[in-house]
């Protein structure tokens, strides 16, 4: 499956620009191999063993066309094909570094397994409602049939998945983002995307979430120890890590603020240390100075960890994420910096390396902690899992690496790049518009004024640069839509009901019922995009 995932991951992202998520399709066969009355085969029938089946082949197709194959064609697509190997070792301890950090602070305040994550619903939905069957099975069918006709007749189903999930206002903020960069062109007259208006925001807004992040990996005071004292590690803790990490005002939560700290800061000198490889691999060592060097390594790593970030709380929020736009801002960044096109070539392809397989790591942790959540003891079996998971997605990314570092040519040689690192390299070359980065930074102030009256939690300043960047033709009232039918139904459902405990309990079955049909509707757009193979080829 990891071949498969691969191989899917690389055809398209170079012929049509994209990469699938395949979590639903390895779900769907390992039931359907499950299915087969022959001795182990049956073993397939577990929802455990089919979530580490579609966490390998997600992790593969994400790992291949995004975090490998994308990097690689930046020195590719400038005509340095000296630069490809070394490129692809950079990128290959990007992805590594990437996956290691949502390992360790997957479930924490910065990233709770609790919010949307949309793809992990809909993986997860779709194994218990091939086990389970019923009443279940037929609404999460029927979501899926619409989900993938509708994608068939070029709407984005998906988008009105993501909003029957997760935090409302993140969401409004997504739609609203995609409306206006919709209508924009039309109405105001005005490509806001070539503008770099969007870009403004989203730099605004990303320093604001990082502040927001720095401060989440604060101890909390007055926590004391968790759940136990003295030898127990209390509720939720990792074994390994030291007492009272879980604290007590972190009720459910598998990782405290101690874990996240460390687990940030090993991913930060992970990444430098990533840097330095590809300064020597790519010969930028040779030719900047010591300070311009140093400066390179370190702006290299904060760009890596402030990358993954970004796409990984958009993600979490809206089941989308802006890597391109991200990427195009470090990129911006460089030429405003007048660094050297051969080092800034590496440094985009270093940090594109890092954030896809980050989010995509979090979307299968989330469809596990669905799966696993009814367990008893919970948070030993859960954290057991979580690791099956992360092992099975590094056996994804190493076959991945092999699948690129023997493809790579041929498609390269054929004139298969994937398009978004021929942009990186066509702006590389042309350079920046007179202007451009005062206007980002006139954009970034509203950016980060909404991102910080939203807080952490909601990721409003975020979701709206991400909405903009996306510009998704009709998406913005797909996700509207959604969020006006997931109210209404609410309030149609406790419709008579006086207690406060009635009320809270029917919101809750609301919920559930809607995350079911967004679950659907994600799982059938995912299917159309893998369906795009053939169109491929």
């Amino acid at each position: 499956m990891s071949v498969l995932g691969a191989l899917i991951g690389i055809v398209l992202i170079t012929t049509l620009g994209v990469s699938p998520n395949t979590a639903v399709i390895g779900a769907l066969i390992a039931m359907l191999i499950g299915r087969i009355p022959i001795g182990m085969l049956t073993r397939m029938r577990s929802q455990h063993r089919q979530n580490l089946v579609q966490s390998a082949i997600s992790g593969s197709t994400f790992a291949a066309a995004n975090s490998l194959l994308t990097p690689i064609a930046v020195p590719f697509a400038l005509g340095r094909t000296d630069l490809v190997w070394p490129m692809l070792a950079g990128a290959a301890i990007g992805l590594a570094v990437d996956s290691w950090v949502l390992f360790r602070v997957f479930d924490s305040s910065l990233l709770p397994a609790s919010n949307s994550w949309p793809a992990g619903v809909a993986a997860a939905e779709t194994i218990k409602a091939g086990d389970t069957g019923g009443k279940k099975a037929a609404v999460l069918g029927v979501g899926a049939l619409v989900g993938l006709v509708g994608a068939l007749f070029k709407l984005p189903t998906s988008a009105a998945g993501v909003g029957f999930l997760g935090n409302i206002w993140a969401l409004l903020m997504f739609g609203i983002g995609l409306t206006v960069a919709e209508y924009a062109p039309d109405v105001l007259h005005t490509d806001l995307s070539a503008a770099h208006v969007p870009h403004g925001l989203m730099i605004g807004a990303g320093l604001v979430a990082l502040v927001q992040a720095l401060l989440l990996m604060r101890n909390r005071k007055g926590g004391g120890k968790g759940a136990g004292d003295g030898g127990d590690r209390g509720y939720g803790a990792v074994p390994g890590d030291t007492p009272g990490e879980v604290r007590a005002d972190e009720p459910g939560r598998t990782v405290g603020s101690e874990r996240l700290r460390r687990g940030l800061l090993e991913g930060m000198a992970l990444f430098l240390g990533g840097a330095v490889v590809v300064a020597v691999a790519g010969g930028v060592a040779g030719g900047l100075s010591v300070p311009a060097l140093i400066g390179w390594v370190l702006l290299a790593a904060v760009a890596a960890i402030v990358h993954q970030l970004i796409v990984g709380l958009a993600a979490m929020h809206s089941g989308w994420f802006p890597a391109f736009a991200v990427t195009l801002i470090v990129l911006i960044v460089g030429l405003v910096l007048h660094i050297p096109t051969v080092p800034l070539a590496l440094l985009v392809g270093y940090t594109a390396s890092t954030g896809p397989a980050f989010a995509d790591l979090g979307y299968d942790f989330k469809a596990g902690w669905l799966l696993r959540r009814d367990a008893t003891p919970w948070h030993v079996f859960e954290l057991d899992g979580r690791r099956q998971q992360y092992l099975a997605q590094l056996v994804g990314f190493g076959v991945a690496l092999v699948v690129v570092a023997l493809a790579w040519k041929s498609f390269f040689s054929d004139g298969r790049v994937p398009p978004v690192s021929e942009v990186y390299v066509t702006t590389i070359k042309t350079g920046l518009d007179p202007g451009t980065m005062q206007t980002m930074l006139l954009w970034a102030i509203p950016g980060a004024l909404i991102q910080f009256l939203g807080g952490s939690s909601r990721q409003m300043g975020v979701l709206l640069a991400t909405g903009l960047l996306v510009a998704t033709p009709h998406a913005g009232w797909m996700v509207l839509g959604a969020l006006v039918i997931r109210q209404g139904y609410t309030v149609w459902r406790r419709r008579g009901l006086t207690d406060p405990v009635a009320r809270k309990k029917s919101d809750e079955q609301s919920e559930n019922d809607l995350s079911l049909v967004g679950a659907g509707l994600v799982a059938g757009s995912s299917l159309n995009d893998v369906g795009q193979l053939t169109k491929a080829l």
